[in-house]
């Protein structure tokens, strides 16, 4: 093994996120060369010996046991995603990682009926990976209608959610807080990389995000791990203007790792309003791509009458 590893990486970082006083320890040692707690501080706290979580963090143990995790855990002051997270990571390092060439995500028959049935709500499927593997007319128009509508079918061409945020300027634009969008999105591929550690192509979107953002470089080595469950954001439509939306995460049973993002506005608001003018330029937009010259949505002005 190169290096700590996931296991030993969270570790450190969450051990430098505490400072003494945090844990009730007085720092009355000398001068300190590290940001955080020392190891041996935190072997202290966690009834451990330094030598053991030495080489827990640096990747060279991969026995902790159930009451270990849970001792460090109550140590660094996680909380419970994080503590989640740090089971996931320890059985991982447990494991032999076998290479195997991951398969394209596949978009079942009943999450493509559920997708249909949000009529009038953008909705989108996403893959483990944040690969759009469907999105309804509205959700496309809404998060993407600069995009081809049709490639979330060919798994080779999918767009991948993570990688516009961070790299189209578009998506860059949609949203007015930017950096608390893509902070969520950053957590929620912290948890997928807990989960499927041995996954090379989840791999290689980190590592094409690490080598092209440097915004993803901080967030990421920053390790928090707090799911994106449900959260409102403004976003700059290029058609309709300012929509505030409610972004809701459905986990889907039966493909896990697939999820559907649906979003809503609240009732009787502009932003209501907003998206029924959306849905109409929406869908004179593919009657305009079926029955004559594609138009670009995005390029469209919606007047009211």
């Amino acid at each position: 093994m190169n290096g700590p590893g996931p296991l030993g990486d969270f570790l450190q970082a969450r051990r430098a996120r505490l400072r003494p006083e945090d844990v009730g320890l007085h720092d009355l040692g000398p001068r300190r060369r590290v940001a955080g707690l020392r190891r041996e501080e935190l072997a202290q706290l966690a009834g451990v010996s330094v030598s053991y979580y030495t080489r827990l963090e640096q990747g060279l143990s991969r026995g902790a046991s159930a009451e270990v995790l849970e001792a460090i855990a109550g140590a660094l002051l996680l909380d419970d995603h994080e503590r989640d997270h740090l089971e996931r990571l320890a059985g991982a390092s447990r494991r032999v990682p076998q290479a195997r060439r991951p398969r394209p995500e596949k978009l079942a028959d009943e999450t493509r009926d559920l997708l249909r049935s949000f009529d009038g709500i953008p909705a989108l499927v996403l893959g483990r990976r944040t690969d759009v593997l469907a999105w309804n007319p509205l959700g496309h128009a809404l998060l993407a209608g600069h995009v081809d509508p049709l490639s979330p079918e060919d798994p080779a061409c999918r767009p991948n959610m993570s990688r516009m945020l961070f790299l189209d300027p578009h998506c860059r634009e949609l949203y007015g807080d930017w950096r608390r969008k893509v902070r969520a999105v950053v957590g929620n591929l912290r948890i997928a990389v807990g989960r499927h550690p041995e996954d090379r192509l989840l791999a290689e979107l980190i590592g094409e995000l690490t080598m092209k953002s440097p915004e993803f470089v901080a967030l990421w080595g920053d390790h928090r791990v707090t799911p994106c469950d449900a959260a409102t954001y403004e976003l700059r439509h290029p058609v309709v203007g300012t929509v505030t939306v409610t972004q809701q995460t459905l986990a889907l049973a039966r493909s896990p790792g697939q999820s559907v993002v649906v979003c809503t506005t609240p009732a009787g608001s502009p932003s209501e309003a907003a998206m029924a003018l959306l849905r109409q330029a929406s869908a004179a937009e593919r009657s305009g791509r079926s029955g004559g010259p594609a138009r670009s949505l995005h390029r469209r002005p919606v007047t009211t009458s």
